[in-house]
């Protein structure tokens, strides 16, 4: 594959719903330009896209894989995306590496969920975009319909520029409402066609529709259209594309993967009218505080960002990149500004899939791999260490859903952590820490899809198996009153003996640590003891009487005791503490603490009933509704940590996938005792196994 200048290159993002046929137009389109000589199927889990275990099992892309298709002395880098929800983080990478992107929509089943959150991102950032109104041959489908549809329910200005020839089974064709040409296709070849009458108005309003958004990209075209006088073509062409570069318009495309109809079009319509790589602006950086400026172009100094990354127990780490400026070869020295440090370049190559193509030079705009970057994780910056600059990083959605993991064998949690933390370097929406309160080792994630594809994963690349399981709570004990007790530790047998006596009045303490105090007047205890004494104190917290949980907001007095010349040592006085501890503990009125989080809710005006009578029964109290510019209603909310594990997926069957949240920890709440005594019964059953 030949190095190409940044004006003959287009990175596309595909982005939609799952099942909408992303992953099937790149391989039509593979098939189409003869990179392929026979198209795979997801059903047969053949095709260039989903080519890993877990895919195939699921039949739904889990990655976004770089697909370049050349045509007509262009090379369109098509970033396939996943359209399952969980895996969204891997819609952020694609659109940072694209100029464009394509929002594919199944014309049977109109505008879906998936739909609906890929354009509000769209338009988020205001994204050149196109439509591509897939499987046009299906049953039942009727195009005035559908696009009604599409613009009552994604609204912004959506202009088809193709227009279908037939309907459902019957659709065998399209009118180019630009070019004013008509093609009918048959076994996926292309003939031309005369125009058919039928739509002869309708090119005439799309050309005045149209016109209206042309005049409108500069003051020059707006004068000459309210003077109506008529664009010239190159003028009505380029005010489009101007159009379509802000964000303004969405260019409407109709065909069927399936059968091949309407490939080639698509592929003019993206070279014409999305933006070459060189024509979006130069590229914002920093280094030490300093802004950085790098042009698309192979004369600047080479800098790339790593957008995504592969992790392949055979082959290595695989770093996918975007070059901003410059152009790099197998002997360009590779800086990575954002680690600060020197990096090896592995191969230098193109990826079509999980196809390999090698290549002596990646140019500016274009998107290579190389392998085996020690120290590169998703979103660093590559640079010329002379001419250092570093990028925004991506910023990616926090997990929402953690779960905590069990080998199935034993000996085997050495492995799985490792295993684990290098699958982080490859999803930076996917988090592993440990939870060093309750001993476990805990994974996050946007969804359980995503978790149950990690487990695979485990298995199926690195060999190692788990369980998943429901985190437990850091729970906490604290007191109530005021208790002064005694605890007194006496041994005599044979020998030296041991002897320890000590009265301690525990109290509530507003702040979290412990404080320990001393107030013992006359030598009752001797000075030397006390830090004995704080040690077992100490010691103790860390387990309470209730359900052995740490304790929180204690002071400690000691304010008495007595001792023995002999058999009084340091070890005597801790354990006479620990004594003291439980017999306080217990005296005090103890009481269980839970976590409570602040969860903000994001959900459409029509679901806000639902979730908020949901949140009420997980015991949340709700502090405020916001009304947001798109329609939607922010809960802000306070809930106990332990009735939000499985949130995550609750809210998306609440709001068919519609819903959104985050939440953070806040502070600590006593437990109503109805829920203490299923906790503290749970923990000592667990205690006597």
């Amino acid at each position: 594959m030949k190095a190409y200048d940044a004006s003959k290159i287009r990175n596309v993002s595909l982005l939609g719903h799952s099942s909408s046929g992303k992953t099937m137009l790149v391989e039509s389109l593979l098939y189409a330009t003869g990179a392929i000589s026979r198209m795979g199927k997801v059903e047969d889990g053949n095709t260039v896209g989903d080519f890993s275990i877990e895919e195939k099992q699921r039949k739904v892309s889990i990655n976004t894989k770089v697909i370049p298709v050349e045509y007509n002395d262009v090379k369109y880098n098509f970033l396939d995306t996943p359209g399952y929800f969980d895996f969204i983080g891997e819609m952020y990478g694609a659109k940072r590496a694209s100029e464009g992107s394509i929002l594919v929509i199944d014309a049977q089943a109109g505008v879906e969920v998936g739909t609906e959150k890929a354009w509000k991102n769209l338009n988020k950032y205001h994204t050149p975009r196109f439509i591509f109104l897939n499987k046009m041959d299906k049953e039942n489908v009727k195009f005035d319909e559908v696009l009604d549809e599409i613009r009552t329910k994604l609204g912004g200005h959506i202009v088809p520029l193709v227009m279908p020839i037939g309907e459902a089974e019957g659709f065998k064709g399209m009118v180019d409402l630009i070019q004013d040409k008509a093609y009918s296709y048959e076994n996926r070849k292309r003939t031309e066609i005369p125009v058919p009458a039928e739509w002869d108005g309708y090119i005439e309003k799309l050309r005045g529709e149209l016109n209206e958004v042309v005049a409108e990209t500069s003051e020059e075209l707006m004068e000459k259209f309210f003077a109506g006088e008529k664009f010239t073509d190159a003028e009505f062409k380029e005010g489009i594309k101007q159009a379509v570069r802000n964000g303004e318009l969405t260019i409407l495309m109709v065909g069927s993967v399936e059968k091949g109809i309407g490939m080639e079009l698509l592929l003019h319509k993206i070279q014409r009218y999305f933006p070459a790589p060189n024509e979006v602006g130069a590229y914002t950086g920093t280094w030490k505080d300093k802004e950085e400026l790098r042009k698309v172009d192979t004369n600047e100094p080479f800098s790339a960002v790593v957008f995504k990354t592969i992790v392949d127990p055979f082959v290595g780490k695989l770093s996918l990149f975007k070059v901003i400026s410059g152009k790099l070869t197998k002997s360009t020295p590779l800086y990575n500004a954002s680690q600060e440090v020197e990096e090896k370049l592995g191969g230098l190559f193109y990826l079509r899939g999980k196809t390999q193509i090698d290549t002596e030079t990646i140019t500016a705009g274009d998107i290579g791999a190389t392998s085996k970057l020690e120290h590169a994780r998703t979103g660093d910056t590559l640079c010329d260490k002379a001419n250092p600059v570093i990028f925004e990083r991506i910023r990616y959605p926090k997990p929402t859903l953690y779960m905590s993991v069990r080998p199935v064998k034993q000996g085997e949690d050495e492995k799985i952590g490792v295993s684990l933390n290098k699958m982080t370097a490859e999803d930076p929406t996917f988090e592993v820490l440990r939870n060093h309160e309750t001993k476990e080792l805990l994974i996050g994630g946007q969804g359980n899809m995503q978790l149950t594809v990690i487990k695979d994963k485990l298995k199926n690349t690195f060999g190692v198996e788990i369980e998943l399981d429901d985190p437990k709570i850091a729970y906490r004990e604290t007191i109530r009153q005021k208790a002064e007790v005694q605890g007194k530790h006496k041994k005599q047998s044979g020998g030296a003996g041991q002897y320890g006596d000590v009265w301690v009045r525990f109290e509530p303490n507003d702040g979290d640590d412990f404080v320990f105090q001393e107030e013992v007047f006359g030598g009752a205890v001797p000075k030397n003891f006390f830090p004995a004494v704080e040690k077992g104190l100490r010691e103790s917290l860390e387990h309470g009487v209730l359900a052995g949980y740490p304790v929180v907001h204690v002071k400690a007095t000691l304010y008495d005791g007595s001792y023995h010349d002999v058999d009084s040592n340091e070890m005597a006085f801790k354990i006479a503490a620990q004594l003291a501890f439980k017999k306080g503990m217990q005296e005090a009125k103890p009481i269980l603490l839970e976590p409570i989080v602040k969860a903000e809710i994001k959900v459409p005006e029509n679901y806000l009933g639902d979730v908020m009578g949901d949140m009420n029964k997980r015991r949340g109290r709700i502090l405020g509704i916001d009304s947001q510019d798109d329609g939607t209603q922010v809960i802000t909310a306070e809930v106990p940590h332990s009735e939000m594990f499985r949130y995550a997926i609750d809210l998306r069957a609440m709001t068919q996938a519609r819903g959104s949240f985050q939440m953070d920890f806040i502070r600590y709440e006593e437990v109503p005792q109805d829920q203490a005594n299923k906790i503290i019964e749970a923990a000592n059953a667990e205690k006597n196994k």
